[in-house]
């Protein structure tokens, strides 16, 4: 589901709105294994197939910072916002990654509008909930809350 606004500032009547969930992205080993190489993360936990195995996982795993690293490409999946001129990740307030995610896991994100504070000029910063979930599973893989600063088109 995607929610679609015209103006950065439409979306201070949107506080506390769930703003819907992305599609499913799956993860394969193909991707973390070039996100550890980018990284230099290369733990075994990650890209050592047959020594995961017998590892605490039964398997590797995504590194907690390329399930991170997703949320910016899922939440575009959630807002749009039509006449935006500029928009700037402006960071995170609090990151956790409560479960795993197996290699060839499908995940996606849910999120909810925390806060909209008008900054002026058409610009407002936005607070965002933000929950990954694993395909198959109870337990979240991240959760996160995201800022955001979203500018009018000029």
């Amino acid at each position: 589901m995607t929610t679609t606004v015209s103006q950065p500032t439409d979306l201070i009547d949107l506080v506390g709105a769930d703003l819907g969930s992305s599609d499913w992205i799956e993860i394969p080993q193909s991707d973390i294994d070039m996100f550890a190489k980018a990284t230099h993360d290369e733990q075994w936990i990650h890209t050592d197939v047959e020594r995961a195995k017998a590892g605490p996982f039964q398997g590797t795993i995504a590194h907690g910072y390329l399930t991170l690293s997703l949320l910016i490409p899922l939440w575009s999946e959630i807002l749009v916002i039509e006449h935006r001129g500029m928009a700037i990740n402006y960071g995170l307030n609090k990151v956790r990654f409560p479960a795993p995610v197996p290699a060839g896991s499908k995940v996606r994100l849910s999120a909810t509008l925390a806060d909209v504070t008008d900054l002026g000029g058409g610009g407002v910063q936005v607070t965002v909930d933000a929950t990954m979930e694993r395909e198959s599973s109870d337990k979240p893989v991240c959760i996160a809350q995201m800022v955001h600063r979203y500018f009018a088109e000029k």
